[in-house]
C-alpha cells in the first residue's frame, strides 16, 4: 500500500513540477513581467523607445494557442457580415457578442482578450492619457482612429451640442498575421473603433488602465464629416484634405453587445507591482 501510495505522491509532485515549470516558461508570464517592468500606475513618465520596441518584439510572437485560444470557424456565427444589414443598427439577437476576457487587472496595466464574431462593433472611444498596445490574434479587423487637433477646436453641432475638430490616424484592414500596433495618448489614433471582418481576436495591454477618478473615462463618440460643419465655422482645412478631418461629438454607445468570458490560457503568477526599469533616458515618442 505504502509503494502505492510514494508513486501517487512522486506523481503529483511531477505534476506541480511541471506546471510551475509551464507557467514560468510561458510567453504570457514573460509578457507580464516584461510590463511590470516599464509601466506606472500614473502612465508617467512614459514608456521609453527601446521598452515600447521590446515589449512590440514580444507580443509579435504571440499566438492564440499561447493565451489558449481555437481559431474559430469563420462561417460559424450569426453576423451580418462587414457589409451586412445596417451594421451599426443591425438586431442584437442575431449577433453573437463580443467575448472579453480578463487576464490581468492591476494598478499599473490591463492584459485583455477581446473576441469578436464577424461584423460585430467596439464604437469609437478614447483612452485619454493612457498607451495602448494592440495584438491581432487572428482574423481581420477594420481599424478607424483618430487624434484630436490641438489647439482643441470646438463648435457647435447638432442640437446645439458641441464638436470637436480630429484628424483620421487609421483607416484600414489589419489581418493577422501582423504587427502590433500601439496608440498613445496624442498620436497613433488615441480614439478608435473597431469593426470585424472575420471572427477574430485582438490582445490589449492599456497603460495606465481606464480609471475615472484619475480622469482616466472611457468617452465614446460618433464621427460626422468635416464637410458636415464646414461653412458654419472659421476652421480652415487646405482643399483635398477635407477627408483626413471629422468633427467629433460625445455619444452613449447604442450597438455595443459584450459579454464577460473565462480566460483560458496559462495562468500569470503574479508579484507586487515594482520600480519600472528605465531602459533609455531618450526622449519618448509618440507624447
Amino acid at each position: 500500500m505504502l509503494p502505492k501510495f510514494q508513486k501517487a505522491t512522486d506523481k503529483l509532485r511531477t505534476f506541480r513540477s511541471h506546471t510551475s515549470m509551464a507557467r514560468k516558461n510561458s510567453k504570457v508570464q514573460a509578457l507580464y513581467e516584461l510590463c511590470q517592468t516599464i509601466f506606472t500606475p500614473s502612465g508617467s513618465p512614459r514608456p521609453s523607445p527601446p521598452a515600447i520596441d521590446k515589449l512590440c518584439s514580444v507580443l509579435d510572437t504571440i499566438s492564440p494557442a499561447d493565451v489558449g485560444l481555437k481559431e474559430e470557424n469563420l462561417d460559424d456565427d450569426r453576423g451580418l457580415g462587414f457589409f451586412g444589414l445596417d451594421q451599426l443598427n443591425r438586431v442584437s439577437r442575431w449577433a453573437q457578442p463580443i467575448t472579453y476576457l480578463d487576464m490581468y487587472e492591476g494598478d499599473s496595466f490591463t492584459m485583455c482578450i477581446f473576441r469578436f464574431p464577424t461584423s460585430s462593433v467596439i464604437p469609437l472611444h478614447d483612452h485619454p492619457g493612457m498607451t495602448v498596445f494592440s495584438k491581432i490574434l487572428y482574423g481581420s479587423l477594420h481599424v478607424r482612429s483618430y487624434d484630436w487637433v490641438e489647439p482643441a477646436q470646438v463648435i457647435k453641432g447638432p442640437n446645439y451640442f458641441p464638436v470637436r475638430l480630429a484628424k483620421l490616424a487609421v483607416d484600414k484592414v489589419l489581418t493577422a498575421p501582423c504587427a502590433t500596433s500601439v496608440l498613445y495618448p496624442r498620436s497613433g489614433g488615441n480614439l478608435h473603433n473597431f469593426t470585424a471582418v472575420t471572427s477574430c481576436a485582438v490582445l490589449d495591454i492599456l497603460t495606465p488602465p481606464y480609471r475615472e477618478d484619475a480622469g482616466r473615462k472611457c468617452t465614446y463618440y460618433r464621427d460626422y464629416p468635416y464637410t458636415v460643419f464646414a461653412t458654419e465655422n472659421k476652421i480652415k482645412i487646405e482643399d483635398g484634405e477635407e477627408e483626413e478631418y471629422a468633427w467629433l461629438a460625445e455619444t452613449e454607445p447604442d450597438n455595443l453587445y459584450m459579454r464577460s468570458g473565462n480566460y483560458t490560457g496559462p495562468s500569470i503568477q503574479h508579484r507586487r507591482e515594482s520600480i519600472p526599469l528605465r531602459l533609455t533616458t531618450e526622449s519618448q515618442r509618440g507624447t
